[in-house]
């Protein structure tokens, strides 16, 4: 074995490792969590607000979101 099959096979290796993470992270058992982990910047603001029953939060938290970076308010 010489030295290019080894940085082939490290090659190889690398991109199977990057295509794994790939579909790990846009899987959809993974989407709830990524969905949690891009509100944490406005849970300051979203603890300052009264909490809505479960049935409306989903359908608001978008709503309130677009709210926000549209610079409108209820």
């Amino acid at each position: 074995m010489d030295i290019n099959t080894l940085r082939s096979a490290a090659t190889v290796a690398a991109f199977l490792a990057f295509v794994g993470v790939c579909f790990w992270a846009w899987s959809k058992g993974r989407s709830r969590d990524f969905s949690e982990a891009a509100m944490l910047p406005f849970r300051e603001e979203l603890a300052d607000q009264p909490a809505a029953p479960a049935t409306q939060r989903q359908s608001s938290d978008k709503s309130a979101t677009a709210q926000r970076f549209s610079g409108e308010r209820k």
